[in-house]
Protein backbone atom coordinates (compact mmCIF):
# COMPACT_ATOMS: atom_id res chain seq x y z
CA UNK A 1 0.00 0.00 0.00
CA UNK A 2 1.16 2.91 -0.62
CA UNK A 3 2.06 5.27 2.44
CA UNK A 4 1.66 9.21 2.41
CA UNK A 5 3.62 11.51 4.54
CA UNK A 6 2.49 14.93 5.92
CA UNK A 7 5.96 16.62 6.94
CA UNK A 8 6.32 19.98 8.66
CA UNK A 9 8.69 21.71 7.70
CA UNK A 10 8.61 25.16 10.15
CA UNK A 11 8.56 28.76 8.69
CA UNK A 12 11.24 28.86 5.98
CA UNK A 13 14.94 28.28 8.04
CA UNK A 14 15.54 24.57 6.98
CA UNK A 15 17.13 24.25 9.75
CA UNK A 16 13.97 24.18 11.52
CA UNK A 17 13.05 20.23 10.28
CA UNK A 18 12.98 18.45 13.41
CA UNK A 19 15.13 14.91 13.08
CA UNK A 20 11.93 12.77 12.64
CA UNK A 21 11.47 15.00 9.37
CA UNK A 22 14.84 14.56 8.28
CA UNK A 23 14.49 10.86 8.70
CA UNK A 24 11.25 11.22 6.90
CA UNK A 25 12.33 12.98 4.00
CA UNK A 26 14.98 10.22 3.54
CA UNK A 27 12.81 7.75 3.23
CA UNK A 28 10.49 9.58 0.36
CA UNK A 29 10.73 8.29 -3.21
CA UNK A 30 8.33 11.51 -4.21
CA UNK A 31 7.34 14.80 -3.02
CA UNK A 32 4.21 16.14 -4.54
CA UNK A 33 4.46 20.72 -4.63
CA UNK A 34 1.48 22.82 -5.45
CA UNK A 35 2.82 25.19 -7.94
CA UNK A 36 1.24 28.79 -7.15
CA UNK A 37 1.91 30.81 -9.33
CA UNK A 38 5.25 32.83 -10.27
CA UNK A 39 4.70 35.34 -7.83
CA UNK A 40 5.16 32.85 -5.14
CA UNK A 41 8.03 30.76 -6.51
CA UNK A 42 9.96 31.56 -3.71
CA UNK A 43 7.91 28.85 -1.69
CA UNK A 44 8.86 26.22 -4.12
CA UNK A 45 12.41 27.46 -4.00
CA UNK A 46 12.35 27.00 -0.08
CA UNK A 47 11.39 23.82 -0.13
CA UNK A 48 13.87 22.62 -2.80
CA UNK A 49 16.62 24.49 -0.12
CA UNK A 50 15.08 22.46 2.25
CA UNK A 51 15.47 18.85 0.32
CA UNK A 52 19.06 20.08 -1.10
CA UNK A 53 20.04 20.96 2.39
CA UNK A 54 18.89 17.24 4.30
CA UNK A 55 19.07 15.35 1.05
CA UNK A 56 21.75 16.37 -1.20
CA UNK A 57 21.10 18.57 -4.54
CA UNK A 58 19.30 16.54 -6.98
CA UNK A 59 19.01 13.64 -4.82
CA UNK A 60 14.84 13.85 -4.37
CA UNK A 61 11.79 13.25 -6.83
CA UNK A 62 9.67 16.43 -6.80
CA UNK A 63 6.33 16.51 -8.66
CA UNK A 64 4.76 19.91 -8.86
CA UNK A 65 1.15 20.71 -10.44
CA UNK A 66 -0.60 24.14 -10.86
CA UNK A 67 -2.60 24.79 -7.64
CA UNK A 68 -6.40 25.30 -8.40
CA UNK A 69 -7.17 28.83 -8.58
CA UNK A 70 -9.64 29.51 -5.75
CA UNK A 71 -12.44 32.36 -5.38
CA UNK A 72 -11.20 35.13 -3.16
CA UNK A 73 -13.89 37.76 -3.40
CA UNK A 74 -16.42 36.12 -0.35
CA UNK A 75 -13.11 36.74 1.81
CA UNK A 76 -14.06 40.50 1.66
CA UNK A 77 -18.20 39.94 2.66
CA UNK A 78 -18.37 40.14 6.69
CA UNK A 79 -22.18 39.34 6.12
CA UNK A 80 -23.84 36.08 7.43
CA UNK A 81 -24.41 35.44 2.95
CA UNK A 82 -20.48 36.18 3.14
CA UNK A 83 -19.47 33.74 5.53
CA UNK A 84 -21.45 31.43 4.06
CA UNK A 85 -20.32 31.80 0.12
CA UNK A 86 -16.69 32.13 1.84
CA UNK A 87 -17.34 28.64 3.36
CA UNK A 88 -18.48 27.16 0.02
CA UNK A 89 -15.79 28.37 -1.83
CA UNK A 90 -13.50 26.88 0.39
CA UNK A 91 -15.11 23.66 -0.01
CA UNK A 92 -15.44 23.80 -3.81
CA UNK A 93 -11.00 24.41 -3.86
CA UNK A 94 -10.24 21.60 -1.65
CA UNK A 95 -12.40 19.72 -3.81
CA UNK A 96 -10.49 20.62 -6.83
CA UNK A 97 -7.26 19.81 -4.88
CA UNK A 98 -8.49 16.39 -3.65
CA UNK A 99 -8.87 15.32 -7.45
CA UNK A 100 -5.52 16.88 -8.28
CA UNK A 101 -3.63 15.29 -4.91
CA UNK A 102 -5.21 11.99 -6.42
CA UNK A 103 -3.83 12.16 -9.74
CA UNK A 104 -0.79 13.08 -8.54
CA UNK A 105 -0.45 9.79 -6.29
CA UNK A 106 -1.88 7.94 -8.80
CA UNK A 107 0.02 8.73 -11.48
CA UNK A 108 3.49 9.54 -9.85
CA UNK A 109 3.54 7.25 -6.85
CA UNK A 110 4.21 3.26 -7.21
CA UNK A 111 1.90 0.93 -5.14
CA UNK A 112 4.37 0.54 -2.18
CA UNK A 113 6.10 3.74 -2.62
CA UNK A 114 6.63 6.75 -0.14
CA UNK A 115 5.23 10.24 -1.26
CA UNK A 116 5.26 13.66 1.18
CA UNK A 117 3.65 16.68 0.80
CA UNK A 118 6.20 19.51 2.46
CA UNK A 119 3.64 21.84 5.11
CA UNK A 120 4.67 25.27 6.18
CA UNK A 121 4.73 25.20 9.96
CA UNK A 122 3.02 22.36 11.36
CA UNK A 123 0.07 20.47 9.63
CA UNK A 124 -2.29 20.75 12.51
CA UNK A 125 -2.59 24.71 12.65
CA UNK A 126 -4.57 26.33 9.39
CA UNK A 127 -3.14 24.10 6.99
CA UNK A 128 -6.05 22.41 4.67
CA UNK A 129 -3.59 19.50 3.74
CA UNK A 130 -5.15 16.55 5.98
CA UNK A 131 -8.54 17.35 4.99
CA UNK A 132 -7.81 17.03 1.79
CA UNK A 133 -5.90 13.28 1.84
CA UNK A 134 -9.03 12.86 3.86
CA UNK A 135 -11.51 13.58 0.74
CA UNK A 136 -8.91 11.73 -1.43
CA UNK A 137 -9.40 8.80 0.70
CA UNK A 138 -13.33 8.94 0.84
CA UNK A 139 -13.23 8.96 -3.15
CA UNK A 140 -12.62 5.61 -3.23
CA UNK A 141 -9.84 5.22 -6.36
CA UNK A 142 -6.17 5.52 -4.49
CA UNK A 143 -5.63 3.44 -0.97
CA UNK A 144 -3.01 4.52 1.04
CA UNK A 145 -1.75 5.34 4.81
CA UNK A 146 -1.01 8.48 5.57
CA UNK A 147 1.44 9.96 8.91
CA UNK A 148 1.57 13.29 9.86
CA UNK A 149 5.26 14.41 11.46
CA UNK A 150 4.91 17.65 13.15
CA UNK A 151 6.69 20.92 12.82
CA UNK A 152 7.94 24.22 13.89
CA UNK A 153 4.77 26.68 13.46
CA UNK A 154 4.81 29.97 12.96
CA UNK A 155 3.64 30.77 16.08
CA UNK A 156 6.58 29.54 18.02
CA UNK A 157 8.95 31.36 15.10
CA UNK A 158 6.62 34.22 16.05
CA UNK A 159 7.27 33.80 20.06
CA UNK A 160 10.86 32.94 19.62
CA UNK A 161 11.79 35.76 17.78
CA UNK A 162 10.34 38.08 19.55
CA UNK A 163 11.48 36.46 22.92
CA UNK A 164 7.98 35.97 24.34
CA UNK A 165 5.80 33.48 26.26
CA UNK A 166 2.46 33.39 24.82
CA UNK A 167 0.55 33.45 27.79
CA UNK A 168 0.67 35.33 30.98
CA UNK A 169 0.55 32.66 34.64
CA UNK A 170 -2.21 30.50 34.29
CA UNK A 171 -3.93 32.31 31.60
CA UNK A 172 -4.71 30.97 28.22
CA UNK A 173 -3.65 32.14 24.30
CA UNK A 174 -6.29 31.96 21.96
CA UNK A 175 -5.31 31.56 18.21
CA UNK A 176 -7.52 33.04 15.41
CA UNK A 177 -7.91 34.74 11.91
CA UNK A 178 -7.76 38.29 11.05
CA UNK A 179 -11.31 37.43 9.10
CA UNK A 180 -12.19 36.42 12.78
CA UNK A 181 -10.99 39.48 14.22
CA UNK A 182 -12.50 41.86 11.97
CA UNK A 183 -15.90 39.99 12.57
CA UNK A 184 -15.68 40.40 16.37
CA UNK A 185 -12.92 42.32 17.06
CA UNK A 186 -10.44 41.65 19.99
CA UNK A 187 -12.51 39.13 22.60
CA UNK A 188 -13.05 40.91 26.11
CA UNK A 189 -12.10 37.96 27.99
CA UNK A 190 -9.07 37.39 26.17
CA UNK A 191 -5.29 39.24 26.94
CA UNK A 192 -3.25 37.15 24.54
CA UNK A 193 -4.48 36.74 20.59
CA UNK A 194 -2.72 35.12 17.91
CA UNK A 195 -3.77 36.38 14.65
CA UNK A 196 -3.09 34.61 11.43
CA UNK A 197 -4.22 34.91 7.74
CA UNK A 198 -4.55 38.21 8.14
CA UNK A 199 -4.31 39.67 4.42
CA UNK A 200 -6.41 42.63 5.37
CA UNK A 201 -4.81 44.39 7.81
CA UNK A 202 -7.96 43.39 10.35
CA UNK A 203 -5.50 45.22 13.30
CA UNK A 204 -5.71 48.63 11.71
CA UNK A 205 -9.52 49.13 12.26
CA UNK A 206 -8.78 48.29 15.94
CA UNK A 207 -5.60 50.03 16.65
CA UNK A 208 -8.23 53.28 16.15
CA UNK A 209 -10.38 51.80 19.06
CA UNK A 210 -11.07 52.29 22.52
CA UNK A 211 -9.40 48.42 22.67
CA UNK A 212 -6.87 48.92 21.07
CA UNK A 213 -5.23 51.49 22.76
CA UNK A 214 -4.53 49.23 25.83
CA UNK A 215 -2.99 46.18 23.18
CA UNK A 216 0.93 45.66 22.47
CA UNK A 217 1.46 44.40 18.92
CA UNK A 218 4.49 41.75 17.72
CA UNK A 219 4.02 41.16 14.34
CA UNK A 220 6.53 38.71 11.78
CA UNK A 221 6.51 38.20 8.18
CA UNK A 222 9.20 35.82 6.79
CA UNK A 223 10.05 34.08 9.54
CA UNK A 224 12.84 31.94 9.74
CA UNK A 225 13.97 33.30 6.58
CA UNK A 226 16.96 35.82 5.80
CA UNK A 227 13.91 38.55 4.54
CA UNK A 228 12.69 37.92 8.02
CA UNK A 229 10.75 41.58 9.64
CA UNK A 230 9.66 42.11 13.07
CA UNK A 231 8.10 45.08 14.30
CA UNK A 232 6.67 45.65 18.24
CA UNK A 233 5.02 48.34 20.21
CA UNK A 234 1.74 49.95 21.23
CA UNK A 235 -0.69 48.75 18.38
CA UNK A 236 -1.88 52.57 17.64
CA UNK A 237 1.65 53.66 17.23
CA UNK A 238 3.44 50.90 15.05
CA UNK A 239 -0.05 49.82 12.94
CA UNK A 240 0.44 52.05 9.79
CA UNK A 241 4.22 51.11 10.27
CA UNK A 242 3.43 47.95 10.00
CA UNK A 243 0.84 48.14 7.26
CA UNK A 244 3.67 49.90 5.03
CA UNK A 245 6.23 47.70 5.47
CA UNK A 246 3.62 44.62 5.28
CA UNK A 247 2.70 46.53 1.44
CA UNK A 248 6.22 47.14 0.48
CA UNK A 249 7.60 43.75 1.39
CA UNK A 250 4.81 42.03 -0.23
CA UNK A 251 4.92 44.47 -4.06
CA UNK A 252 9.13 43.37 -3.96
CA UNK A 253 8.78 39.68 -3.54
CA UNK A 254 4.78 39.05 -4.67
CA UNK A 255 3.90 36.98 -1.97
CA UNK A 256 4.14 37.81 2.22
CA UNK A 257 2.96 35.22 4.94
CA UNK A 258 2.78 36.85 8.23
CA UNK A 259 1.67 36.65 11.80
CA UNK A 260 1.19 38.74 14.85
CA UNK A 261 0.24 38.85 18.36
CA UNK A 262 -1.91 41.00 20.38
CA UNK A 263 -1.29 41.61 23.84
CA UNK A 264 -3.66 43.04 26.39
CA UNK A 265 -1.29 45.63 28.56
CA UNK A 266 -3.26 47.26 31.40
CA UNK A 267 -2.78 50.81 32.13
CA UNK A 268 -2.00 52.23 35.20
CA UNK A 269 -4.99 52.12 37.68
CA UNK A 270 -5.96 55.21 39.38
CA UNK A 271 -6.31 55.67 43.12
CA UNK A 272 -10.17 53.91 43.32
CA UNK A 273 -8.32 50.55 41.52
CA UNK A 274 -10.38 51.40 38.52
CA UNK A 275 -9.25 51.61 34.71
CA UNK A 276 -9.18 55.46 34.07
Amino acid sequence: MRTLLVVGIGAGDPDQLTLQAVRALARTDVFFVLDKGPAAADLTALRREILDRHLGEGGYRLVAAPDPPRDRAPSEDRSTAGRAAYATAVDDWHARRAELYERMVLDELDDEGTGAFLVWGDPSLYDSTLRILERVAARGRVAFEHQVIPGISSVQSLAASHRLVLNGIGTPVTITTGRRLAESGFPPDVDDLVVMLDGDTAFTALAATDAGADLDIYWGAYLGTDDELLIHGRLPDVAGTITRTRADARRRKGWIMDIYLLRRTPRTPTRDGDRP
